[in-house]
């Protein structure tokens, strides 16, 4: 994404996050999209066993591509 993606409040916000907080908002992204990953797993294959679901999410996020 460039910075014309971005509003100029959110650029700020960035611009003011420590390494820290930046890499901290990294991995709540990265977990939030595997929630979201399951979830539509969950809905897709209501017979699946959580374990199934969660091997499958596993999976899909060890050969993503970026």
């Amino acid at each position: 994404m460039k910075d014309e993606d971005y509003s100029p409040e959110h650029l700020e916000i960035l611009r003011r996050m420590t390494p820290e907080q930046k890499l901290m908002a990294a991995f709540d992204l990265y977990d939030t999209a595997r929630e979201l990953k399951a979830a539509g797993l969950r809905m897709q294959h209501p017979d699946w066993l959580e374990a199934q679901v969660q091997k499958e999410v596993s999976r899909i996020f060890l050969h993503a591509r970026t």
